[in-house]
């Protein structure tokens, strides 16, 4: 069974920063994974925020946090991090993780592997 666990939310004053970190443990029954982190506001839909493929380590990042949020992974570990500096209150929403064997992009309901979740608030 594969469980998904993020950890890194908080609050934090609006220009300051933030590091996600999310680990897959388990028996994920895949050679490849592309991991990537979505975010939910209250009273929003579900955006995705970043991907990366873990074997070549190459990502997409949205348009809305580009220059910001910096996706990474450790591969070996199956470990996924989100840096997020320069935060606006926009950014609050409750940030998951997500992982999938092919790459799906930002469609999310095409990711197999979910969190539950860590809270992100920006209060300026």
């Amino acid at each position: 069974q594969v469980k998904v666990v993020e950890s890194g939310g908080g609050s934090v004053q609006a220009g300051g920063s933030l590091n996600l970190s999310c680990s897959i443990s388990g028996d994920y029954p895949h050679t490849d994974a592309y991991m990537a982190w979505f975010r939910r506001a209250p009273g929003k839909e579900r955006e995705g925020v970043a991907v990366i493929f873990t074997r070549t380590g190459g990502t997409s990042i949205a348009d809305s946090v580009k220059g910001r949020f910096t996706i990474s992974a450790d591969r070996v570990k199956y470990t996924l991090y989100l840096q997020m500096n320069d935060l606006k209150p926009d950014d609050t929403a409750m940030y998951y993780c997500a992982a999938a064997p092919v790459c799906v992009g930002y469609v999310w309901d095409a990711y197999s592997y979910w969190g539950e979740g860590t809270q992100v608030a920006v209060f300026s």
